[in-house]
């Protein structure tokens, strides 16, 4: 088992740190000087979800997924492999997501250094008509929860070669997939067993922004696509957090009426943050073997983060929480390999003798 340097594990207000090095079992070997490492593939196929069918904002439940299979998959035909569910951020598409990571690149450099055990990883796309799902349930956007948990999990056991158990399963993401990982994870933990949001969004209670009136202005998609990205992601929010099928035609109550805060559509976008979900999903956390979060000091999401970790130590749910130097973007590729990898690489059951 891959074992960290330093890791702090937060159950009350100490400071936490998780060290990513695995040097202490494996050594520190860079790839490049591994004389032909063997590589994984990258698969891009569609998924159909049964649970996006008929959704109001017209969204295809066909779903574009990509799946890494590790280097030794295609060779050695009788092994089975945990899987890595990661969730991309709002305004993305997976594809552009495993762009930014460079996703089969990083996977095949942790595995070649020793720093991370193979595993399969797949990355669906939760791009919408608002650019995001916000991977809630919700009759305009479709149910996003089942979606992940259910309809995609069931398709990766029946196609591949995988450890079908919660205890061999981890979602991950990061921003708009943060939020997904804690919001999925709260309400499924018979699905995964390990949990790691990176800079997650959306988890206070979101108020009105200075767009939000503008917004109530807009009626069409060509309209909205003109809007800057602040604007769309209350469309995105209403679409995920108060729909109305009954408001075409876009399906959605908006946080403002004539320029006035509406207090039942704010109460609505409140009764779906993590902080205010948290209390009702106790037992549910502390299911999981293990959960990691971390943020970047200049992230602007600093504090909801912050406020994250302690109420999880507020509750009792075992966690490490970690921030480094960085905003919101800038070390995520390097964070997915250097710490991501090796986090589910400890926790995610391998099976014996793997």
């Amino acid at each position: 088992m891959i074992r960290s340097a330093l890791q702090h594990v937060r159950y009350g207000s100490t400071a936490v740190a998780f060290g990513l090095t695995a040097f202490l079992v494996f050594g520190r070997v860079a790839a490049a000087d591994l004389p032909s490492a063997p590589v994984g593939t990258m698969n891009q196929i569609v998924v159909h979800g049964d649970s996006l069918v008929g959704n109001l904002s017209g969204d295809s439940a066909d779903r574009t997924v990509f799946v890494y299979l590790p280097p030794s998959y295609q060779s050695a035909k009788s092994r089975r492999y945990p899987v890595l569910y990661d969730l991309h951020g709002y305004s993305l598409t997976a594809e552009r997501w495993v762009g930014i990571l460079k996703a089969r690149e990083a996977i095949d450099r942790a595995i070649a250094a020793g720093n991370a055990r193979e595993m399969i990883v797949v990355f669906p796309d939760a791009m919408s008509v608002h650019n995001g799902s916000m991977y809630s349930s919700s009759v305009s956007t479709g149910d996003w929860e089942t979606f992940i948990a259910h309809d995609l999990v069931t398709y990766i056991d029946g196609h591949y070669r995988t450890l079908a158990n919660r205890d061999s399963r981890g979602l991950s993401g990061h921003s708009m997939g943060g939020y997904g990982t804690f919001r999925i994870g709260m309400k499924r933990p018979d699905v995964f067993s390990v949990l790691y949001p990176m800079s997650s969004c959306c988890l206070s209670p979101r108020g009105v922004t200075p767009a939000d009136p503008a917004v109530e202005q807009v009626k069409t998609a060509d309209e909205e696509a003109k809007l800057q990205m602040g604007a769309r992601t209350t469309l995105a929010a209403s679409a995920a957090w108060a729909p109305d099928p009954q408001n075409p035609p876009f399906y959605l109550d908006l946080p403002t009426k004539a320029g006035v805060p509406d207090p039942s559509v704010i109460a609505r976008y409140a009764a779906n943050s993590p902080h205010a979900m948290l209390s009702q999903y106790v037992t549910s956390l502390k299911k999981y073997r293990a959960i990691q979060m971390d943020v970047g000091l200049q992230d602007t999401l600093l504090k909801d983060n912050q406020e994250m970790d302690r109420l999880l130590t507020e509750f009792s749910i075992p966690h490490s929480y970690e921030t480094y130097e960085g905003d919101h973007v800038n070390h995520i590729p390097e964070r997915f390999e250097q710490n991501v990898l090796p986090f589910f690489s400890q926790h995610l059951e391998f099976g014996a003798g793997k």
